[in-house]
Parts: C-alpha cells; structure tokens; sequence
C-alpha cells in the first residue's frame, strides 16, 4: 500500500510539474503602442491611427478595456488596419511628435486637448491617416459590434464614400454580417 501511494504521488509531481510548462492558448490582444512609436511606424509603413484616450479613473473605460478591446473581431481587425494607441490625458511626460512638442498643462496633457479639439471626455476614440491629419474623434463608450461597425467604415475609407448611417444600414451589414 506504501509503495503504491508512493507511486501515485510521484505520478502526481511528474503530471503537475509537466503541465506548468504548457501555455494556455493565448488570448489575441490588441497591440498597443505609444503615439510616438506609432509615428516613427507610420512613416515607415503608413497605417492609419487609432488612439484610445483614457483616464486612470474612467469607468467606461475600464468597461471598454474589458469588453470592446478584447472582442475576438476587433482585436483582429484593428490589429490588421491601424496602429493602436493608449493615451492616459492625465499623463505627466512630454511628447514629441515630428517637430512639435506637447506637454501636460494641469489636469489635461496639451495633445489630449488637440486630439479632442478642446473638448476632453473620456473615453475618446481618436482616428487619424497614417500622415496624422484628423479624421474624427468619437467620445463615449461603444459596445463591440458597434465599434466593429465604426472602426471598419474609417479602416477602409467608407467615410469619403458615404454617410455612416448609410454605411451601418446596408454596406456593413452586406459586408461583415454575411462573415458571422
């Protein structure tokens, strides 16, 4: 009896320590990246830019990290069409961008304010073309399939086409809800 409860726990140590070696399958994130980094990307592979622009104590955020950002096809889409940004608007450090330089005014980092045009709320997602020229910001909380919806009408140019409403009512739903 000894020797079989030996046995079994000896069987038990070579299971347990042969499992923590294998990796659950990992979970496919978003890339994140700093907006200088997307910047020094961007000019040598132009993609368009998203940034999220968050706050420590932002709830909706929060929500939205959880829920919207981890979405199996928003993660796939925004990692193949952008460069994804996180920008806390509370942040203390300078950034530098091409020849300018924005700094933390306050409460509110000074390219919060410009990505916002003055009107920070949070959060706000920001997409610019890959040079950097605004193509919209959009504050508030989105649900997945409806952040699907807005990130693939600027990912492929349906703003300089149609309508949003036009777009959610027939092209997208021709598009990607024949994909699901």
């Amino acid at each position: 009896m000894f020797k079989f409860i030996i046995h079994l726990f000896a069987i038990s140590l070579c299971f347990i320590t042969l499992t923590s070696f294998i990796q659950p399958s990992a979970k496919k994130q978003i890339q994140w990246m700093t907006i200088e980094q997307a910047y020094t990307k961007s000019k040598k592979e132009p993609r368009k830019i998203l940034i999220d622009i968050y706050t420590d104590w932002c709830g909706w955020c929060k929500v939205m990290d959880r829920q919207t950002y981890t979405d199996k096809k928003v993660v796939e889409y925004i990692n193949e069409k952008y460069y994804a940004v996180k920008f806390n608007a509370e942040q203390k450090e300078d950034v530098k961008l091409g020849g300018n330089r924005y700094v933390s005014k306050g409460r509110v980092h000074e390219l919060a304010l410009a990505l916002t045009n003055n009107k920070a709320s949070y959060p706000t997602t920001v997409f610019l073309e890959s040079n950097f020229d605004m193509i919209q910001p959009l504050p508030g909380y989105f649900k997945a399939k409806e952040f699907h919806e807005v990130v693939t009408y600027f990912g492929e140019d349906y703003n300089k086409k149609e309508a949003f409403d036009q777009y959610k009512g027939t092209t997208y739903t021709q598009l990607f809800q024949a994909q699901q």
